[in-house]
């Protein structure tokens, strides 16, 4: 019998994130060298040179973080015989501070063991900075109503969380939404009178939505400031997210005179700085959404330029299609502001920003929400064009979201690929742009332990587009797995290309089966992303049977449905905090209710 054939040794061709510059490189001559460092501060910013030849091996970086990443490199390019090759390799990166968001206040809030494969994702795709996402899944210390049946985070969490980041070279930051985004706690009779319209606003005809963002008053900007404080003190930063954004009942309640005789940008930015600007005075750097000020850019002039930094987001790639939106939908949208089909070119978002000489980031996101198992030609387009556009802006920082509109369906396993994307883009796109990230997720990281997954990922993450429906921030397998909201789609629904779409979804089905459990992968991931999976194929036959295709009678998918939430409520529980199941499940438990019920 032949002996195995051996793998070549790593040579610059295998690294992740790919280096700015490499030089002198012959993988073939290799080195016993210990390498010797040397503090550089001619380098840039989180910049090193590593430099190996018969000589020696040398790394020269400009700080701690330089540091790192350079031994990080020669660390993927040693062998198991511990030799180096011959290569001089020069790198920094586009942007000072790489971010990822999670969201952990719609429905799932994360368990410490999630959090901790979370970090090791992120340390390996040279993020530098980390923040959860919260408007009510903190542990308040005064505010135990709006949390007790959110398994929220609490302060010895974030204290764990502040260290294991820290060791990875990661800042964790405070998040609290302070303006929009608080209807969890203007459901409770203890703070609706905080409200802006505390009896809720009318966007359609007989459509009422519940209150979401709290009157622009000085003692709502106090209560606000004082959930902020209370979280940042569990983490060693200064920096805090207080987002801001989607104030979209404002001006329709507690400040409609103030509003109408002053203007809706005005009162917005008044409030704004109630929260910014006391922030910045205790020497903190304050992120905050940059939606609704863009939407007034003759206010840009009045927001803090030291110290505040905007977040200017957008989800969708820059030639993202046109969407045909339903009446009903159309009317609730406008009324909230909301242009389904704007503009989805980072740079025109930007522009504004760096034409008024602020500090400010690009906010790009997965697309792994309203997808269930994500949509990856949307995230890469998405993740590229913020890069690109940042680095023409000058943007500081790029900031990966991932959100949980609609029930948080998507395991954290969805995001990795559209996270090692990112990575790479935000520390040198030209390098990087045309990154394939399915080998990056099997072999660096899940460090070579279940190959296959990034392919596996590869495959359902298209499987959005491969329906040939319209979709925007969400995708048309969600519209069909889920009954009601606004999910919507546009297109030709066709039977033929639907059916394709089932055949490939059982076929990823089957290799997500055949998965070899690792370290960093076990079998409650397996199964947790089988789970998904299986959604998604929901969504997809509902589709086919609207195209025409035969399907399984609705009586029988009901059932098969039940079966599938008895399993996605077990799965859950191995990576996730009971806290939101029942929410998150409801959503699929509506779906099998009208197929038992059609109307």
């Amino acid at each position: 019998m032949s002996p195995a054939p051996t793998a070549p040794p790593p040579g610059p061709g295998d690294l992740y994130p790919r280096p700015r510059r490499v030089g002198a490189a012959d993988p073939a001559t290799r080195h016993h060298h210990a390498i010797r460092t040397a503090l550089d501060p001619t380098l840039p910013p989180q910049g090193y040179v590593l430099h190996v030849d018969g000589h020696g091996a040398q790394l020269r970086h400009a700080d701690d973080a330089g540091l790192r990443y350079g031994l990080g490199t020669a660390e993927q390019l040693r062998a198991a015989d511990g030799t180096l090759p011959t290569v001089t390799i020069e790198d920094h990166p586009d942007f000072a501070t790489r971010a990822y968001q999670l969201d952990v206040s719609r429905d799932r809030v994360p368990t410490r063991a999630t959090l901790d494969r979370l970090v090791t994702a992120l340390e390996a795709g040279r993020y530098n900075q980390l923040q959860l996402y919260v408007e009510h899944a903190f542990a308040y210390r005064e505010h135990r109503v709006v949390w007790a049946d959110a398994s929220p985070v609490d302060a010895s969490d974030l204290r764990w969380l502040d260290d294991r980041c820290a060791a990875a070279g990661i800042e964790l930051v405070a998040n609290q939404n302070c303006f929009g985004h608080f209807g969890p706690w203007l459901a409770l009779d203890e703070y609706r009178w905080r409200a802006e319209c505390p009896d809720g606003y009318e966007v359609a005809p007989g459509i009422r939505l519940p209150p979401g963002v709290l009157a622009p008053t000085p003692d709502n900007a106090d209560f606000a400031l004082a959930l902020v404080r209370e979280q940042a003190a569990a983490v060693r930063s200064a920096t805090v997210n207080v987002g801001c954004d989607e104030t979209f009942e404002l001006g329709m309640g507690a400040s409609r005179a103030r509003v109408e005789a002053e203007g809706r940008g005005s009162v917005y930015v008044e409030h704004l700085r109630r929260i910014l600007d006391p922030l910045v005075a205790e020497g903190r750097t304050v992120q905050y959404w940059a939606d609704v000020v863009a939407n007034h850019p003759e206010h840009l002039g009045e927001v803090p330029r030291d110290g505040a930094v905007p977040l200017v987001w957008n989800y969708d790639a820059p030639d993202a299609p046109t969407v045909d939106v339903p009446e009903l939908a159309r009317q609730v949208l406008d009324a909230m502001g909301i242009d389904v089909n704007a503009d989805t070119r980072f740079a025109r978002r930007l522009r504004p920003f760096a034409d008024a000489g602020l500090d400010h980031w690009v906010a790009p996101g997965t697309s792994s929400w309203n997808s269930v198992v994500g949509r990856l030609d949307n995230a890469l387009a998405n993740l590229r064009d913020a890069a690109e556009a940042g680095v023409g802006s000058g943007a500081s920082g790029y900031l990966v979201t991932d959100w949980g509109d609609g029930g948080h369906h998507q395991p954290l396993t969805v995001s990795l690929a559209p996270l090692a994307y990112g990575g790479a883009v935000a520390w040198g796109v030209d390098a990087n742009r045309d990154l394939d990230p399915a080998p990056i997720v099997d072999a660096v990281l899940l460090d070579g332990g279940s190959p296959g997954l990034g392919a596996v990922l590869d495959t359902i993450g298209r499987a959005a587009s491969a329906t040939g429906l319209a979709a925007r921030n969400a995708s048309p397998l969600a519209a069909g797995l889920l009954s009601g909201g606004f999910l919507f789609y546009s297109g030709d629904l066709d039977a033929d290309r639907l059916l394709g779409v089932l055949a490939s979804l059982d076929d990823a089905r089957g290799r997500v089966e055949r998965l070899a459990p690792s370290e960093r992968f076990g079998p409650e991931l397996i199964e947790e992303l089988a789970v998904a999976v299986d959604l998604a194929r929901f969504g997809a036959e509902t589709l086919a049977a609207r195209a025409g295709a035969p399907v399984p009678p609705p009586t029988a998918r009901a059932d098969a449905l039940d079966e599938l939430i008895a399993r996605y409520r077990a799965a859950w529980l191995t990576t996730s905090r009971p806290g939101g199941l029942a929410a998150s499940a409801a959503h699929l438990a509506r779906t099998r209710d009208r197929l038992r019920s059609p109307r």
